[in-house]
């Protein structure tokens, strides 16, 4: 084949260090239009962006040309120093992250799903959210290590 054709859809979650919640409901629409930004600079452009006062669910499409990590730690730095110039200077990103890939035919879904974050966060904690999303994909985890 004489191109690389790819497309990977990645469904990213991550929240504020200790789910602190620094995400004001009037910085959440600018903070997503400066993630969605970044996302697009480094060929990952973003489907949905969306999440609550202490986290963020993302879908995008993962480039061909940059690794998930790479994609990950400069929307997490850029956004949090972006963060810290709108008056919130004690922000900070935890520092990991759940990634899970999501299939075309699965695409819908999951942008609903994450279109509706604060739906779902009146009856579910962060927490228990995160870890339906882990057992759901059968990624096996350890408490101890998780949450910071």
């Amino acid at each position: 084949m004489s191109q690389s054709l790819v497309k990977n859809l990645v469904h990213l979650v991550y929240s504020t260090k200790h789910r602190e919640r620094t995400i004001a409901g009037s910085l959440r629409a600018k903070l997503y239009a400066y993630q969605n930004g970044i996302f697009a600079e480094w060929d990952s452009p973003a489907i949905v962006i969306e999440g609550t006062d202490d986290h963020v669910h993302a879908l995008f499409a993962l480039s061909k040309k940059h690794a998930l990590i790479k994609i990950v730690e400069e929307v997490k730095k850029g956004s949090s120093k972006w963060m810290k110039t709108q008056g919130v200077e004690r922000f900070y990103w935890q520092t990991g992250y759940a990634a899970f890939s999501v299939s075309e035919s699965m695409l819908d879904t999951v942008r609903q799903y994450i279109k509706n974050q604060e739906k779902h966060h009146r009856r579910l904690s962060f927490q228990e959210e995160l870890r339906a999303l882990l057992f759901k994909h059968g990624i096996e985890f350890d408490e101890r290590y998780v949450w910071d």
